[in-house]
């Protein structure tokens, strides 16, 4: 898993007029749980959360608070309803020895005989949930479609996994080849 370097501020004011103040001037107020210690509070320059957020891959964050460095992981973020401003965020603090739970982004691989006979591919699913040690947590869970034929499809139960645990249920469709409607109206009658 890649690393993110995030630099914050402890907060001194943890009222609901000193979080809005904040997001006035582009700040988002955040909290570190987990671990033996105390919640820790802070802030952190909206800017910050660009290379976290708005990216399809997976990241372990390295929180500077004030010179403390914290190795986490984004557990929650909230977003303003209407204009998508990022009004608070939840970090978990790693510990090597105890699994987290992340949503991992799935990476189709392949090339689908399905596709190649004129068939669509939808993939149903773009991020699955995963337990493992932080060390074993994947950048990504790769899927190959190279095997899948029209009407054929990939659920969580055909995935091999290695050292980490896919927690959504088997029975999820992960990818799959359709016909098109190209395809059906130039199939031959009688079929």
């Amino acid at each position: 898993m890649k690393s993110l370097e995030i630099i914050g501020f402890k907060r001194a004011n943890l009222g609901k007029a000193s979080s809005k103040q904040m997001r006035k001037d582009a700040v988002v107020p955040c909290v570190l749980y987990g671990g033996k210690s105390e919640q820790v509070f802070f802030s952190v320059p909206m800017i910050m959360f660009k290379n976290l957020v708005y990216t399809d891959k997976v990241h372990q964050v390295e929180l500077n608070i004030e010179g403390t460095i914290y190795q986490a992981i984004l557990q929650d973020i909230q977003f303003h309803p209407v204009n998508e401003v990022i009004l608070h965020a939840d970090f978990l603090l790693l510990d090597e020895t105890k699994p987290v739970k992340m949503e991992i982004p799935i990476k189709i691989t392949g090339a689908s005989v399905g596709v190649q006979k004129g068939g669509k591919l939808l993939t149903k699913v773009k991020r699955l949930k995963v337990s493992a040690f932080p060390k074993d947590m994947p950048d990504f869970i790769e899927v190959n479609i190279s095997t899948l034929d029209i009407g054929n499809s990939i659920k969580v139960s055909n995935l091999e996994t290695k050292n980490y645990t896919i927690t959504n249920s088997p029975l999820v469709t992960i990818a799959t080849i359709v016909t098109t409607r190209a395809l059906k109206t130039n199939a031959p009658a009688g079929k």
